[in-house]
């Protein structure tokens, strides 16, 4: 038989406007994205009330949202094979069960052990349902438009949890995040429950991936312009507030410009989505990892506090290009093993992050006070360009 990965290197074919999806199928499928987002960033939003409720310093908190990460991560491939083996709905639901499960793991008491117990397996919840939402959206014949808005959704509602959290924790103290997550989680899957079921991409469930997946190039170079791209920002994103607040500047300015390495990206993940219809996009995808990678390279220089924000805004919206093409392209080049696929590349992202951030956070105790990350940072997003599949 042959597989997509006898093929080698190939280009994508341009995507044409088409998909009947439906209203239902996308609320259900978008509001898996945003219930994704909100519960990756919810704890961030009241690091230091947390810190004080549970007693531990702000690094025992980090370390709540690492193992939440790391779990997340080692769920990619395998939350994208459920999806594929029973429905990429029915693997939504079973993720966003877990999710809540785990925030109501962490409600009784302010307890370390909770928190962690808790945040593993939110972490595993994630892992399953967002890989199964951007599945979902596929299964049901959406266009890599609405690709891109749901990567938008999963990256506009951590910037609403960290509005909103901390305002529902003046009420609910620590619980706050817990059961906020709970109910967005609740909400989301209610709109997934008026949606309809997709089908299966693998018919028999003992099926295991073709033996070509893990040397498929085009896995590879679409795991490296996501990873440079929505992995570098969220390691940007982290550590432009502390860049900047150690060169001078307030820690209101500071968190402003962080925010816009995260929040701009909603606008860029759509757009990334209606350029897959042009016959140069591959040109702009590879265009967005070189001027995100100056921008992370101009956040290190000693720039007026104008064109330090810019620079912060340049990163937030480039970075958002390529994620459409990256989640698009992956279930193309694997039509036997989508959602698998889709998760290899979101793992790669998810590995840069835990490995990047801890990497870029030594950084700061070099010369140049963190400036180091952030130059390799940008230059390593510019190189991930030359990995831009052709079209």
């Amino acid at each position: 038989m042959t597989t997509a990965a006898s093929h080698g290197l190939r280009t994508l074919a341009p995507v044409e406007r088409g998909g009947g999806i439906g209203r239902r199928a996308a609320v259900g499928g978008l509001g898996v994205g945003a219930a994704m987002g909100w519960n990756i960033a919810a704890l961030g939003a009241v690091a230091t009330r947390l810190a004080h409720a549970y007693g531990v310093g702000l690094a025992t908190i980090g370390l709540f949202t690492t193992v939440q990460f790391v779990v997340h991560m080692a769920m990619q491939i395998p939350g994208g094979r459920a999806a594929d083996r029973f429905g990429a709905r029915n693997t939504a639901f079973v993720g966003l069960a877990i999710v809540s499960l785990g925030n109501a793991v962490a409600l009784p008491a302010a307890h370390p052990t909770l928190g962690f117990l808790g945040r593993a397996l939110v972490g595993l919840g994630t892992g399953f349902a967002f890989i199964a939402g951007s599945d979902y959206i596929r299964a049901r014949g959406g266009t890599p438009f609405l690709q891109g808005l749901y990567g938008g959704a999963s990256v506009l509602a951590p910037g609403l949890a960290l509005a909103i959290v901390p305002v529902l924790a003046d009420h609910v103290g620590f619980r706050a995040p817990y059961l906020s997550g709970i109910a967005v989680a609740a909400i989301c899957a209610v709109l997934l429950a008026f949606a309809p079921p997709a089908a299966r991409a693998v018919r028999h469930a003992g099926e295991r991936l073709d033996s070509g997946f893990f040397r498929d190039p085009l896995l590879y170079r679409l795991s490296a312009i996501h990873a440079a791209s929505f992995g570098f920002s969220v390691i940007i994103g982290n550590w432009v507030v502390t860049l900047l607040e150690r060169h001078g500047h307030s820690k209101g300015v500071a968190a402003a410009a962080g925010s816009l390495t995260l929040l701009l990206g909603f606008f860029t993940r759509v757009a990334g989505g209606s350029l897959l219809r042009r016959q140069d996009a591959s040109r702009w995808v590879a265009t967005s990892l070189v001027v995100a990678g100056l921008g992370a390279i101009a956040l290190a220089l000693p720039l007026p506090l104008a064109g330090l924000v810019a620079a912060a805004a340049v990163v937030g919206l480039a970075s958002g290009v390529p994620f459409a093409m990256a989640f698009t392209g992956a279930a193309a080049a694997r039509p036997d093993s989508p959602g698998a696929a889709v998760g290899f590349v979101n793992g790669w992202a998810a590995l840069a992050i835990v490995a990047g951030a801890p990497l870029v956070g030594l950084t700061f105790s070099l010369p140049g006070d963190g400036r180091i990350g952030f130059v390799v940072l940008g230059v390593l997003a510019a190189v991930a360009a030359l990995a831009t599949p052709r079209r």
